[in-house]
């Protein structure tokens, strides 16, 4: 087997696997699908990127390997290469979280609210007071 088949196996099974799993489709086909298969056997299988890279690696393995023993040893090796692509090029969504403090600025930098309040504050404290009349 020439290496650019495998190249080519790899970016087929993830292409595949990861319209299923994470794209809508046209006309929103694959997301109504999606829908439709629930949360029994197909809609999980659906919904998990390693498990379907398998199923959808193993006729891309029967079809490229030239024997059964490297068809054999194809199949877990494309859907890898997927699991590898997908993890390589997936972005994790930003986490935003209310209920924590915002982080602390070392010595009081600029920026600081803190710093900003408490500074007007001293100078507050440390002027005279106006005479009373």
């Amino acid at each position: 087997m020439r290496f650019y088949w495998l190249a080519l196996g790899v970016l087929g099974v993830w292409r595949v696997t990861h319209l299923f799993v994470a794209e809508d489709g046209p006309w929103d086909t694959l997301a109504r699908l999606r829908r439709v298969l629930g949360s029994g056997f197909w809609g999980k299988l659906v919904a998990c990127f390693y498990c379907l890279s398998l199923w959808v690696a193993a006729p891309i393995a029967a079809w490229l390997g030239e024997s059964w023993p490297e068809r054999l040893l194809l199949w877990p090796a494309l859907s890898a290469g997927a699991i590898l692509l997908e993890r390589a090029t997936a972005v994790e969504p930003a986490v935003y979280r209310e209920d924590e403090e915002p982080p602390a600025y070392p010595g009081g930098q600029a920026g600081d609210p803190k710093s900003a309040s408490s500074a007007g504050d001293q100078a507050q404290a440390s002027s005279p007071a106006p005479p009373r009349s």
